[in-house]
């Protein structure tokens, strides 16, 4: 469960970094709920891809 929760929070953080960065506009739907910069994406991403991990690691036990 935490493998599919990382994957919608790793797609929504590099969602809303391309969105901001390249295309100056707001892309996903963290937007709707709260406003970030760029850079809180990217942590976002990476707390997904955190999440990912965990979760194939416990798998494995």
């Amino acid at each position: 469960m935490r493998a599919i929760v990382g994957f919608i929070v790793l797609i929504q953080g590099v969602v809303g970094f391309v969105g901001l960065t390249f295309f100056d506009s707001r892309w996903g739907l963290l937007h709707r709920l709260v406003e970030l910069p760029s850079w809180a994406y990217l942590i976002i991403a990476l707390a997904g891809a955190g999440l990912i991990m965990w979760g194939e690691s416990a798998k494995k036990r």
